[in-house]
């Protein structure tokens, strides 16, 4: 037996789209952000989440529904089941009581926790294909996939439910407001996905609420689907409340983008396996210049601002590391235990060595102020991987008189502006096919993306509420540890204290960053 209960989530609010009378919103902050969205304007959205409990511990956080805020919506037969290219389809529609465990193993006795709305198309669609009038738009930084993205989500409109009608904002957020918009169409987005970047153009910052929703209201336009990270999911959620607020029909769709993998919930973002591909170049051109000479030394600089997961992966697939930084892990370059102790003794054995730094790691060696930020209020960081190498350049000449070859690649911008690989594309299509089948459905105020292998309709408050980090008491992390060999530099009592406080969050979780466990 299900019960349906309010419970208030971590630092937000939402509802419940089973219950199909309005709830109480507080009004949202029309005034300009200096970044995509802030904390602060997603805790004044007035989220309420509303869960359905089960039996043996079932926990269901639902994503908001059109019915919701609009009673007596009509609803119409999905034209899937007349698409002669879905005829070969066991089943068209997925069940609306289906949904997607978030932790998969548990023991006998465990509950079985928390899970999420199951996504895919429904019997019953909430719009007519004629009366769509959808937009897309992309905020921040780049990352592969992004055009693949777009051409899935106009060519998935058209050729699946027979839309038409498909803008373009240019220019991030403020594109809604002050930059020309321009039609998609199956024909005009083609082959994007051979390209890097994003057709669309993109910025950060420009989020004013009140302008952007009387945009979406003027143009007549009735399906949203954002394109972005963390800080722009933030803003999709400000969207949807004054939507909502205003009584609109208007689904409002998340589609997570970040090539750090730093978004909660979601197995990985897209982009992240091209990201990871393309730093093997980097990594096998340092690895050649550092073992081609006497005390040769690579060092790359890796993208990972608050997350290291590019730089452990990267260091786990090329096993040419022997130095893997990251963010997460605290190091320190004097002393034992050090770095440069660690590179005294594999250069003796090995005669060459090569490391791997995130670009957030070692931030709070630099001695530099951190108080300055972006326009998407991210911290900006000083370049870690010039000043590690003038240190170890130092450190060897000047105090140890040996002579030593470094050689350092910086590789960020040209990872993140490559095409997406052959499985990203597979990815950025089935995260496409997820977003307009919500959206047909009437779901809205959800951000998509695979949990546990399996795609999912997740709230807003969800993936905006915390940063995905390596957790460095996981076993994911010690693989790294034991691949390069490189010393811990965290004594028992870090150890202790680490899974103190990851100890909850893993309960939950599960493992997010351990694939295989």
């Amino acid at each position: 037996m299900k019960k349906i209960s309010i419970i208030t989530a971590p630092r937000f609010r939402c509802f419940d789209p089973a219950n199909s009378h309005p709830s109480t919103s507080i009004p949202t902050n029309h005034s300009q952000s200096d970044g995509d969205a802030t904390p602060d304007m997603a805790r004044a959205s007035g989220y309420q989440a509303k869960i359905v409990t089960g039996d043996a511990g079932y926990v269901l956080e639902d994503v908001p529904h059109l019915s919701d805020h609009i009673p007596d919506l009509p609803t119409y037969p999905n034209p899937l089941q007349y698409n002669p290219a879905y005829s070969v389809v066991k089943q068209y529609f997925v069940n609306d009581d289906d949904t997607v465990a978030q932790q998969i193993v548990v023991h006998k006795n465990s509950p079985k926790g928390t899970h999420f709305r199951r996504a895919g198309p429904r019997q019953k669609v909430y719009f007519e294909s004629d009366n769509v009038q959808a937009c897309i738009v992309t905020c921040g930084g780049l990352c592969p996939g992004i055009n693949t993205v777009i051409r899935e989500i106009v060519c998935g409109l058209h050729y699946m439910y027979g839309v038409n009608k498909v803008l373009g904002i240019e220019g991030g957020y403020r594109g809604f407001y002050s930059r020309n918009t321009i039609p998609l169409t199956p024909k005009t987005v083609n082959d994007i996905h051979k390209r890097g970047g994003t057709i669309l153009g993109t910025s950060r910052g420009g989020h004013d609420t009140f302008k952007i929703v009387e945009s979406i209201q003027d143009r007549g336009i009735n399906q949203v689907y954002i394109i972005g990270g963390d800080g722009t999911q933030k803003g999709a959620s400000v969207i949807f409340e004054e939507i909502k607020r205003r009584g609109l029909k208007v689904a409002v769709v998340g589609i997570p983008k970040t090539i750090d993998n730093d978004i909660p919930v979601i197995d990985k973002s897209f982009g992240f396996d091209t990201a990871v591909e393309e730093a093997q170049r980097a990594i096998n051109a340092a690895h050649v210049e550092a073992e081609s000479f006497e005390n040769g030394v690579g060092v790359v600089k890796l993208m990972g601002r608050y997350s290291g997961f590019i730089a452990m992966y990267a260091t786990l697939a090329s096993r040419d590391v022997d130095c893997c930084l990251i963010p997460e892990s605290p190091f320190y370059l004097e002393g034992p235990g050090g770095l440069f102790e660690y590179m005294e003794k594999t250069l003796k054995e090995n005669g060459h060595m090569v490391i791997v730094i995130a670009e957030g790691a070692g931030q709070e060696l630099l001695m530099s102020s951190m108080d300055q930020q972006d326009a998407s209020g991210n911290k900006l960081l000083q370049d870690v991987g010039l000043w590690i190498s003038q240190k170890i350049k130092d450190h060897f000449t000047k105090r140890k008189n040996i002579v030593i070859n470094l050689k350092y690649i910086d590789p960020t911008y040209m990872i993140r502006a490559i095409p997406s690989i052959a499985s990203d594309n597979v990815y950025c299509t089935l995260l496409a096919h997820s977003a307009i089948h919500g959206a047909m459905a009437g779901y809205t105020g959800f951000t998509v993306g695979p949990v546990n292998g399996r795609h999912a309709y997740i709230p807003f408050y969800r993936v905006i509420e915390r940063q995905n980090k390596v957790v460095i008491t996981d076993r994911m992390w010690a693989r790294v540890l034991s691949a390069t060999n490189q010393p811990s530099v965290l004594n028992p009592r870090d150890v202790i204290e680490a899974k103190k406080e990851e100890e909850p969050e893993s309960k939950l979780l599960d493992g997010n960053n351990d694939v295989s466990n």
